[in-house]
């Protein structure tokens, strides 16, 4: 073979390696495009930040208990949110009141399970309402002065009743008119977290005038406790 055709052999050799490659970069440059691809989805939802479901509101929800003396008892807290509400239990004298006496008589407060915390301010007392209506003789609810104390605890610090012992407790009303408010407010924990306790001292002064005129009248004080969560 003389130099011409081995010359003539080589480019015809070239070009098919040449066509080879640019088929294989066409082929590889297609693939490029024909991967198949991978997909992610990223989903949120209303949960709460406690990984419980959903959304939702909270609860707010005073009880009493006016049982005397005091007993932390399930079925002694009570839910009454209508004049009149739950009774009062004074001492056996509070029908029969003489100038100087005074009857006594307690609340507890407190919020139930799952509820939030609570700021309770006692107002004055009007007259109750029902079916039939108690007795409010005008002149008595006028004459009769109320003082109220509370404390937090567990127990209150000593029995709401006759020979009733102050210490440990704190005035919100002293001697003052039925009608009158309580001076601040007192705050109860969430969820049954803390109990306050209430005494009731009313009493008919010796010194009221013409007292004497007051003789076998009733009256039927009633009190609300404004409680807002906190």
């Amino acid at each position: 073979m003389n130099q011409t055709d081995r010359s003539a052999g080589q480019r015809r050799t070239f070009k098919k390696i040449a066509a080879i490659a640019a088929g294989a970069l066409v082929v590889g440059v297609g693939a490029t495009y024909t991967l198949a691809s991978w997909n992610d989805a990223e989903w949120i939802w209303g949960g709460a930040s406690n990984g419980d479901p959903g959304v939702g509101t909270s609860t707010f929800e005073v009880v009493q208990n006016t049982t005397a003396p005091f007993a932390d008892v399930a079925g002694n807290w009570v839910n009454r949110e209508t004049n009149p509400g739950d009774p009062l239990r004074f001492t056996a004298n509070a029908l029969a009141l003489t100038p100087g006496d005074t009857t006594y008589a307690p609340v507890a407060l407190r919020t139930v399970a799952n509820s939030m915390a609570a700021s309770v301010q006692l107002q004055g007392a009007v007259a109750a309402t029902g079916a039939p209506a108690p007795q409010n003789d005008a002149a008595l609810f006028s004459a009769v002065r109320v003082t109220i104390y509370t404390a937090a605890g567990a127990a209150p610090p000593s029995a709401c009743t006759a020979g009733f012992v102050a210490t440990g407790w704190t005035p919100i009303v002293t001697n003052q008119p039925l009608g009158t408010a309580a001076s601040a407010a007192q705050s109860l924990s969430a969820s049954a977290g803390s109990t306050q306790h209430y005494c009731f001292a009313l009493t008919l002064p010796a010194s009221t005038p013409g007292v004497d005129a007051l003789q076998g009248l009733k009256i039927s004080p009633a009190w609300v406790f404004d409680g807002q969560s906190v």
